[in-house]
């Protein structure tokens, strides 16, 4: 189950343990998981309990109030409790009734909704959060993603046949980029990265390559874990720290989220449409670059399975 999760979804699940570890509990339970999809901060589950006025520090003091710190930090490993790890079961059929062939941080926070009965649900309900309200507004953000503006949210087959329209604006009104992308050089901003030590000769290569008129897409290639986010990640502090040649000082580098571009996408041109539209604003903004830390699930790979008919990112990330 865990291959279908997005980075996101994975990033919620690290969390969750750290926020375990921070109240000292020897277990991860509904409210870590909770806590780590707010903690996410920009994922679809995020937005939407921001949209609600649930914020993290009014879960954690509840999380406290109803079940305490725990006496020691907890070492090694810490495990699911069964409610959590039907929670992450739900999530994946909440996922499939959707029609989407990954998990993704609101599929998450629908499975919590789904169980109904853990410390999540009841630290939801004690801020005030109607259950069935939250998840209509996971749903209006998924239609939204997808440009769809049209029929209700109240049936989740139905965003799921809708879920993978045009791409078009939110309802909070971000561009296409914020939606399906992360703003690293923002991030590198609000200090949010962590810092990049060596690696100084590959982001000059990178920074020469930006820099050139033409032929100008570095493609960082290496097994898992040699570093390439890192590297992109350092160009990106150099960005804000305006250490960079002027051709790219003003460049706004956004990392693409493949999972979320797939969303839904279950017919042919739902996927080159909301692609399209990222590339539309990459070139109408002028000074954003994108990096995808999957791009080997684009190249080479044909039609991406799942879809009626074949769909070829290949086909539609040429040059720019």
């Amino acid at each position: 189950m865990f291959e279908r999760f997005t980075d996101r979804a994975r990033r919620v699940v690290v969390l969750a343990q750290e926020e375990a570890r921070l109240l000292n509990h020897n277990y991860i339970g509904t409210e870590h998981i909770l806590l780590g999809l707010i903690h996410e901060g920009e994922g679809v589950a995020a937005k939407g309990l921001e949209s609600l006025g649930i914020s993290l520090e009014a879960v954690r003091s509840q999380v406290e109030e109803l079940i305490g710190q725990g006496a020691s930090s907890p070492s090694g490993h810490i495990p699911f409790t069964p409610r959590a790890k039907k929670v992450l079961e739900l999530s994946l059929r909440e996922a499939l009734q959707l029609g989407h062939n990954y998990i993704g941080t609101e599929h998450i926070l629908l499975g919590l909704i789904r169980e109904g009965e853990g410390v999540a649900a009841q630290v939801l309900v004690k801020l005030g959060a109607d259950l069935s309200r939250v998840r209509q507004q996971v749903i209006q953000l998924l239609s939204g993603y997808s440009g769809s503006g049209q029929g209700s949210s109240d049936s989740p087959d139905k965003a799921g046949a809708t879920a993978g329209g045009s791409g078009g604006d939110s309802p909070s009104g971000s561009l296409v980029l914020d939606q399906f992308g992360r703003n690293l050089t923002q991030a590198a901003r609000d200090k949010k990265l962590d810092p990049v030590i060596g690696r100084h000769r590959e982001t000059e290569r990178v920074m020469q390559v930006l820099s050139r008129r033409t032929k100008n897409n570095p493609v960082l290639v290496g097994e898992p874990g040699v570093g390439k986010t890192a590297i992109v990640e350092g160009l990106a502090q150099m960005i804000a720290n305006d250490d960079v040649p002027e051709t790219i000082k003003d460049r706004q580098l956004y990392t693409l989220d493949l999972g979320a571009l797939v969303a839904g996408s279950r017919y042919r041109g739902d996927f080159e449409e909301r692609l399209k539209k990222v590339l539309k604003e990459i070139k109408s903004r002028g000074t954003s670059s994108c990096s995808s830390t999957r791009f080997t699930r684009w190249s080479g790979r044909g039609p991406l399975r799942g879809h009626r008919r074949g769909v070829d990112p290949e086909t539609h990330a040429g040059p720019r």
